[in-house]
C-alpha cells in the first residue's frame, strides 16, 4: 500500500482545537483579582483580552452560515463576557469549534472585513490568533508561556507570509530584538512586537 496523505482540513481542525484548548486553559487559570490586570496588548486588561477572543469566536457561527458583517451589525460590540467570563468564553469557544467542524464548513467562503475569504483560511487565521493571544494572557497572569511545538510551527507557517507587514496595520507593535538564545517561539513573538 502507498503512503497515506494527511487530510489538510483534518490537520487544520486539530490545530484549531488545540489552540482553543490552550486559550481555554489560560482563561480557567485567571484568578479573581487578575481580570483588571494589564496585558502585553497595552490597551487591554485581561478581561478586555478574553472578551476580544470570545467575541471572535461568537462571529464564527454566523459567518460560516453565510451572514455578512452588516447582517450581524453591532450585536457583538462591547463587553460580551457578562458576570461569568469563563462560562462565556467556554460557550463561545464550543460554538466556534462546532461551526468549523460542521460538514463542508471549511469548503465555504466567509465575508470578512477585508473581503471574501476561504473558510479554511479564516480558520487558520483564528488558530494563529488564539495561539498568540494565549501567550498574551499567560504573560499577564503568570502562566506557562510556551505552546506545544505543533502550534508554534503552525503559527509560524500561517503568519510567515505577512508577518513583516503586521506592524504597519496599527494592530501590532514594531518588531523587537529577540533575547539571546531565543527559540522559534520567542523569535516569532519578537517579530510580532512582543518581548518574550
Amino acid at each position: 500500500m502507498g503512503g497515506m496523505t494527511a487530510d489538510p482540513h483534518r490537520t487544520l481542525l486539530a490545530r484549531h482545537g488545540e489552540a482553543l484548548d490552550l486559550f481555554t486553559d489560560r482563561v480557567h487559570s485567571v484568578a479573581a483579582d487578575q481580570w483588571d490586570a494589564p496585558t502585553p496588548c497595552t490597551e487591554w486588561t485581561v478581561r478586555d483580552l478574553v472578551n476580544h477572543l470570545a467575541v471572535e469566536q461568537m462571529w464564527v457561527p454566523p459567518l460560516l452560515d453565510g451572514s455578512s458583517i452588516d447582517d450581524v451589525g453591532d450585536s457583538l460590540d462591547g463587553d460580551r463576557l457578562g458576570d461569568d467570563p469563563v462560562a462565556t468564553w467556554d460557550g463561545a469557544a464550543a460554538a466556534a469549534r462546532k461551526a468549523f467542524h460542521a460538514r463542508g464548513a471549511l469548503d465555504r467562503t466567509v465575508e470578512l472585513s477585508f473581503g471574501s475569504t476561504a473558510a479554511d483560511a479564516y480558520c487558520a487565521q483564528m488558530t494563529a490568533d488564539a495561539v498568540v493571544h494565549a501567550w498574551d494572557l499567560a504573560r499577564a497572569i503568570g502562566a506557562d508561556e510556551h505552546p506545544p511545538k505543533a502550534l508554534v510551527d503552525f503559527t509560524g507557517k500561517e503568519l510567515g507570509p505577512y508577518i513583516d507587514d503586521l506592524s504597519g496595520t496599527g494592530l501590532f507593535a514594531a518588531p523587537v530584538r529577540p533575547p539571546a538564545g531565543a527559540d522559534d517561539w520567542q523569535k516569532l513573538l519578537a517579530r510580532l512586537g512582543r518581548r518574550p
